[in-house]
C-alpha cells in the first residue's frame, strides 16, 4: 500500500470512530508528513475522544497504526492521531511541569519521581530534562507503571553502582 492509500486508511477509520462517538459535526484532517501520516480531528466537546490524560486518544491512534499494519505487505508509516490540539497543549504542559521540577530537585538536592507515564510522555520529559543543566533523569519500573525519576546531575550513576 502507498503512503497515500495509508492516509485515506487511516482517514476513513479515524472518521468512522469519530462518528460512532456520536461527533457528527467534528471534521477530519489528514496529511502526510514526509514518512507519517497526521490525523487531525477539530470540533466541539471532544473530551471522550480524548480520554484521561490522553489515554482514549492514544488507544484510537495504536488502533489506526493497527488497522495500516493489518491491510499493507510493506511496513506502514507511523502515524500520529490529534484531537483539539491535545497532543502540543500535553507537551507544554510536561514541559512546564518538569522545568518546575527539576527547580525543585536541584534546590533540594532530593530526586522526585513522577507517576506513571505513557512512553510518548517520558520521551517528552527526558528530552526537557536534557535541555536543563544540574538534573538528569532516568525511566524506571515496567509499563504500564513504567515512571520517571529526576536527579540532581551526576546521582543517577552513583545510585545505580552502588
Amino acid at each position: 500500500m502507498s503512503l497515500e492509500q495509508q492516509a485515506e486508511t487511516v482517514g476513513a477509520f479515524v472518521r468512522g470512530v469519530v462518528e460512532r462517538f456520536g461527533y457528527a459535526d467534528a471534521s477530519t484532517a489528514v496529511r502526510v508528513e514526509e514518512d507519517q501520516i497526521v490525523v487531525e480531528v477539530e470540533g466541539e466537546n471532544l473530551g471522550l475522544l480524548i480520554g484521561q490524560r490522553g489515554r482514549t486518544l492514544d488507544a484510537l491512534q495504536e488502533l489506526s497504526r493497527t488497522v495500516v499494519q493489518r491491510r499493507g505487505d510493506e511496513p506502514s508509516a507511523r502515524v500520529i492521531v490529534d484531537v483539539a490540539g491535545f497532543r502540543a497543549k500535553r507537551i507544554a504542559a510536561l514541559e512546564a511541569f518538569v522545568r518546575r521540577t527539576a527547580e525543585e530537585v536541584i534546590a533540594t538536592g532530593e530526586p522526585q519521581e513522577l507517576e506513571p507515564m505513557s512512553a510518548a510522555d517520558r520521551k517528552v520529559v527526558h528530552d526537557t530534562v536534557n535541555a536543563i543543566a544540574g538534573v538528569e533523569s532516568t525511566s524506571e519500573g515496567t509499563d504500564p507503571g513504567r515512571y520517571v525519576v529526576l536527579r540532581p546531575a551526576g546521582t543517577a550513576r552513583e545510585a545505580t553502582s552502588a
